[in-house]
């Protein structure tokens, strides 16, 4: 292995990015107080333009998108009362049943669409109605982008006014908004108009090392702190942190651009072997099914070259502001070698 491919390539998750040297140096030079009295101007100036940004009155600074969906899921609903949700959503399948566990709220999980969306149909037909039997139908959760995949803006459209419509309110897990707002060509509040709340999460492709800012109304949001104090989110000097989420909204929202066309290069590349089935992303993520035999012995060669990806006969690969052009050439070459070898047995 020569020395230009000594660093290692990194497409298990958008979360694994660095902080660039710009962004340490607004960490380093970030103004600090104590964000629990509410004095520390980072986080103060980090919420006031997250919110302006994405049109909402408030924000809130936490340490997670898993917390910043738990204080939203938390703050909409009481014990007894149940939020609808696709299967594959966030909230749902990966937050280790926060909502249920800790806020003794009822998930109303319902199958997602092949473009991950639910269908309005079964979103109407699980609301429950009023009847001591029931839990109450408080909120509908969505997810944008989930999975790789955009929901477009006239299902939005419909899902939020549908949900209103029934008295509910809506709830936006935007871990990765930012991207499905380039890839539509939308503006960022565009891309959450019908929502009442919505999480965005800053460390993942946005490449901020962590946090997420949850925005709606203010009245929400000062309840909402309530909660991010009872679940263990309330920061002191949070200002370093929030600097690097600041300059990731300031700098990084357009360049995700890039990743959408490195993983489109990544998986055409990766089509060209007949081994692999390998989806078409519309984002920065896609998935490709790999022979199980081949998973064990793919991977040790992956690592040999010093590539990290979670290999398994789904596999989903993720690009991000560290995967570089040349990086996904060199990822498609030594996939090409693997492949150009292995017998199948």
């Amino acid at each position: 292995m020569s020395d230009k491919h000594q660093h290692w390539i990194d497409l298990r998750s958008d979360t694994v990015t660095q902080p660039s040297e710009a962004m340490r140096a607004a960490m380093a030079a970030a103004d600090v107080g104590d964000d629990v009295y509410g004095d520390d101007p980072s986080v103060n100036r980090l919420q006031d333009f997250a919110a302006d940004l994405f049109g909402f009155e408030a924000g809130m600074f936490a340490p997670s998108g898993t917390q910043t969906n738990l204080i939203a899921l938390m703050t909409h609903c009481g014990r007894g009362d149940e939020y609808l949700v696709g299967q594959e959503a966030h909230t749902y399948k990966y937050e280790g049943g926060g909502a249920a566990v800790l806020g003794s709220i009822q998930p109303q999980p319902i199958a997602n669409q092949a473009d991950g969306s639910i269908a309005l149909a079964d979103i109407e037909a699980y609301i429950k109605p009023d009847d001591m039997h029931f839990a109450r139908t408080r909120l509908l959760a969505l997810e944008n982008t989930i999975g790789g995949r955009v929901l477009g803006q006239d299902y939005v459209a419909a899902a939020t006014a549908l949900a209103h419509g029934k008295g509910m309110a809506t709830h936006l897990d935007g871990a990765r908004i930012c991207n499905a707002a380039v890839q539509q060509g939308l503006g960022l509040r565009a891309a959450v108009a019908g929502f009442d709340t919505v999480s965005v999460c800053l460390s993942k492709g946005m490449g901020a090392p962590v946090g997420s800012v949850l925005l709606g109304p203010k009245a929400f949001i000062e309840q909402g702190k309530r909660w991010r104090k009872m679940l263990g989110g309330g920061m002191r000097q949070a200002g370093v942190i929030a600097a690097a989420a600041q300059y990731a909204l300031e700098h990084n929202v357009q360049r995700l651009a890039e990743d959408h066309d490195n993983a489109a290069e990544l998986a055409r590349g990766l089509a060209q072997i007949a081994a692999l089935k390998v989806g078409t992303p519309q984002t920065n993520i896609f998935w490709m099914d790999v022979p199980a035999a081949a998973c064990e012995p793919l991977r040790q060669a992956l690592a040999r070259e010093r590539i990290r990806a979670s290999v398994g006969p789904r596999t989903r690969l993720v690009t991000h502001l560290d995967v570089s052009r040349a990086d996904v050439a060199r990822t498609v070459e030594v996939f090409k070698a693997f492949f150009s070898t292995w017998s199948g047995a």
